[in-house]
């Protein structure tokens, strides 16, 4: 029997009025504002239990300087657990939006449960925490990286788990135009804005609209992107739904809708996945297979040429089963590109986008999503992150399958379309599936 928690359910619309505006408060050019949350919490966050809410109490100081960390125990379940959160949403001259979190917000970690099938998700940047599937010796382990504590993920350039946007990728220059108008974002890698900005959506608080338990557990979370935010043009109401679909198997749904200004929109989910188990190696030995037969080049920085090349002959080739590892040398940096998708979809748009497969715990990974593209990275930026339960994640420890519009799309007009006006929907749906291997 479906159970809906009716304090945190709203309805699966975007509905302007719902979604909470996050305005800026003006302030000077000289102020930086750090932005401390206590975090008290009844358990750890990795619990098997259903939800675990955490109390947050905001406060604000003016700090001219470096750096402030607040600590705060978290008490009961098997042990207390010293939580480093902290810092920072700075505030300096035209980035004072990121200090617009006023009063009491709430943390959450919610876990989705079916039989031995269980994720992990919280409203901090809509992040996935965990996954847990068992392996052919039916042993549960988590497949997917991330941080040992929440205050790591404050600060995170990493982007375990999160959904990003409002822009995933790259974006060439920090610019762009629509109409002739043109609007500068925040550029946080290099010359060019990454994954929204410094603040992504990754990056902030959402609202839990819905929260359903039962036979197909979902939570559905939203969150308002004000006009001006990360130099974005117009409002953008955005919801995602979680929601486990069947034994082994989840989806991701995505919606956004642009409320007063035409504006670029390309979410992504950006989950790291090791399926021998996160902290176990790396993912060089995995077996890929991507429905792709074509790439879109980039240049030394990662961002596409305007091209579309056959993957036929070069190491982008995974229309059959292949290691990573085996051709990755080939690869400056190793693989972060774009694959144009192809192969039949369904009548929703929905194909097959990728299979994984590791041989040693015998798992295996389908993808299925309705958008064009697929950023296929192998954690070539790791180098021996603090993950949870002790684990290190070295180079190449983990791989992302993100689903998405094709990069740098703003500045490309033979690529598909990226900018919505006010009363169109953007969608994206993803979904899972896992088994083992016969």
């Amino acid at each position: 029997m479906q159970q809906r928690t009716r304090e945190e359910t709203g309805d699966h619309q975007i509905d302007p009025a719902d979604s909470g505006s996050h305005h800026p408060t003006p302030r000077s050019p000289w102020l930086r504002e750090i932005v401390l949350y206590k975090y008290e919490a009844a358990s750890q966050f990795d619990s098997h239990s259903e939800s675990i809410q955490l109390q947050t109490s905001l406060c604000s100081a003016s700090w001219i300087g470096s750096g402030w960390i607040a600590r705060s125990r978290m008490a009961g379940g098997k042990g207390a657990l010293l939580l480093r959160i902290a810092i920072v949403l700075l505030a300096v001259g035209n980035g004072g939006a990121e200090a617009r979190k006023q009063g009491k917000e709430s943390l959450g970690f919610y876990e989705l449960r079916r039989g031995e099938f269980s994720m992990v998700v919280t409203n901090w940047g809509a992040t996935i925490l965990a996954v847990r599937i068992p392996d052919k010796n039916g042993h549960i382990g988590d497949v997917v990286l991330g941080y040992k504590d929440i205050g790591s993920y404050v600060n995170d350039t990493t982007y375990f788990g999160a959904l990003v946007g409002r822009v995933a990728n790259r974006i060439a220059g920090g610019r762009f135009t629509i109409r002739d108008r043109p609007y500068h974002t925040f550029r946080n890698d290099g010359n060019n804005t990454l994954h929204g900005g410094h603040r992504g959506f990754g990056q902030v608080f959402w609202s839990v609209r819905e929260r359903v338990t039962g036979e197909f557990p979902h939570i559905t979370l939203s969150y308002r992107s004000y006009d001006g935010e990360q130099g974005f043009p117009g409002a953008l109401d955005v919801l995602v739904t979680y929601k486990i679909d069947g034994d082994y198997s989840y989806s991701v749904t995505m919606y956004a809708r642009p409320l007063d200004k035409a504006t670029p929109v390309n979410l992504a989910q950006h989950t790291y996945w090791n399926l021998r188990g996160h902290g176990n190696g790396t993912v060089l030995g995995h077996a890929v297979q991507i429905f792709a037969s074509a790439v879109t080049p980039v240049g030394g920085d990662l961002i596409p040429t305007g091209a579309v090349a056959p993957v036929a002959g070069t190491p982008f080739d995974f229309r059959a089963p292949a290691a990573p590892g085996a051709r990755i040398a080939e690869v400056a940096g190793g693989y972060d590109i774009n694959f144009v998708l192809d192969g039949a979809a369904d009548g929703q748009g929905v194909r097959k986008v990728a299979v994984v497969s590791e041989p040693e715990s015998g798992r295996v990974m389908e993808l299925w999503a309705d958008q064009p593209g697929l950023q296929f990275y192998t954690g070539n930026f790791l180098k021996g992150d603090q993950g949870k339960g002790g684990a290190v994640y070295a180079k190449h420890g983990g791989m992302c399958l993100e689903t998405q519009d094709y990069p740098d799309a703003v500045h490309e007009p033979g690529f598909p379309r990226e900018v919505y006006r006010p009363g169109q929907l953007y969608k994206h749906y993803m979904l899972y599936k896992f088994s083992l291997q016969k």
